[in-house]
């Protein structure tokens, strides 16, 4: 029975790793720049994300996939910035997969489009399996998680590109040290850029916006 649910995993994997790639190379083909923002609930990858466009808007075109439970919530806010946004509904799901990305594109015109974010689902598991077909993961991780969180979640850290230390202006109220945590993320993973950010220091901010633009070049 054991082998069976094991079989069973992979050729659901393997199918989405298939679907994946085949997001990804309509993506390229439209030139357009793909972030799968990853984070649990809280982190702040709304309003990461949220930055991101008012800072670029003008100069590129956006357009976001919001992934959640219930995602339109997140989506009206997307939506007051003045971009394209899809609402993935997960229902019972706890990640987003391939195959909803893929019915996601097809609600974008993606010829008018040169950034792509999507918001995943508030968890720091069910996502690390998964590929969308994005060009970079990005996990956010904030200090009111606790500085144990990163140790605790390995996986999602050791698979990203980015990892993001957030809200870290609070870091002294919640007893979380962010330099451990980030210490921790490299131990985990030493090749992977960290940034620590908040909303209200806006040369965080920009580091966030100067790695967006980094793969814009």
């Amino acid at each position: 029975m054991l082998m069976h649910v094991i079989n069973v995993n992979k050729d659901v994997l393997k199918a989405n790793n298939e679907l994946a790639y085949s997001n990804r190379k309509l993506l390229v083909k439209h030139g357009i720049f793909t972030m799968n923002i990853m984070g649990a609930i809280g982190s702040g990858k709304t309003t990461l994300i949220e930055e991101a466009i008012n800072a670029l808007k003008e100069r590129y075109r956006i357009a976001v996939i919001a992934g959640d439970v219930v995602a339109q919530m997140d989506a009206s806010r997307f939506e007051k910035l003045g971009v394209k946004t899809v609402a993935a509904n997960t229902g019972r799901e706890c990640h987003l997969d391939a195959k909803l990305i893929e019915r996601s594109l097809a609600n974008i015109d993606l010829k008018d489009i040169d950034i792509l974010f999507i918001e995943n689902v508030g968890n720091l598991i069910c996502p690390v399996d998964y590929k969308l077909g994005e060009h970079v993961r990005v996990v956010i991780v904030s200090v009111s998680e606790g500085e144990d969180t990163v140790l605790k979640h390995p996986m999602i850290f050791r698979t990203s590109d980015l990892a993001i230390v957030n809200k870290v202006d609070i870091s002294e109220a919640v007893s979380a040290d962010p330099s451990k945590m980030r210490g921790d993320i490299n131990q985990l993973n030493p090749s992977i850029p960290v940034l620590l950010t908040s909303k209200n220091d806006a040369i965080s901010i920009d580091r966030w916006i100067e790695y967006i633009e980094s793969h814009l070049e």
